[in-house]
């Protein structure tokens, strides 16, 4: 988990990298897994014979969903925690690009900058932050985005 940081330090740190996470695999049954959550087994996800196949990955792929739904996890190991914060949740996202796909077996990892926070009104603040999930071994990113959250205070 990432350091614990009072709010106008946090606020102090736009503009500059605030945490990496570890290295998280990506692997087959975890594409199975998400599969069935969501309902989308479309073969380039859980077939590895036909997507070797029939796609130019070499084999199934992660979710671009998939992908995303992990930079909760990262955001835990890397962002800083603040202190006085009662919660924070998921405001959504101004900018998501998919890159590169993921082929099942790699490792990804979430690279975190923090692009804005500001305080809304009293007791929030909005979060601004530009994340970038980096593939292990590839030059390419798997995604990056401009992703929003809102941190409440009891104030």
């Amino acid at each position: 988990m990432g350091a614990e940081l009072d709010r106008d330090a946090y606020i102090a740190l736009v503009g500059q990298e605030v945490g990496v996470s570890e290295w998280h695999l990506v692997d087959q049954k975890r594409i199975d897994q998400f599969a069935d959550a969501t309902e989308d087994w479309q073969f380039i996800h859980v077939d590895p014979e036909r997507a070797a196949r029939e796609t130019p990955f070499g084999g199934t792929i992660a979710h671009g969903f998939l992908t995303t739904s992990l930079l909760s996890v990262f955001s835990y190991e890397a962002m800083p925690r603040i202190k006085g914060a009662t919660m924070g949740v998921n405001y959504g996202f101004d900018r998501l690009r998919f890159i590169s796909p993921v082929k099942a077996g790699s490792r990804v990892r979430g690279r975190f900058t923090l692009a804005e926070a500001t305080m809304r009104k009293p007791g929030e603040l909005l979060s601004r932050t530009s994340v970038n999930v980096e593939i292990e071994g590839e030059k390419r990113s798997a995604l990056v985005a401009d992703w929003l959250g809102l941190i409440y205070f009891q104030d």
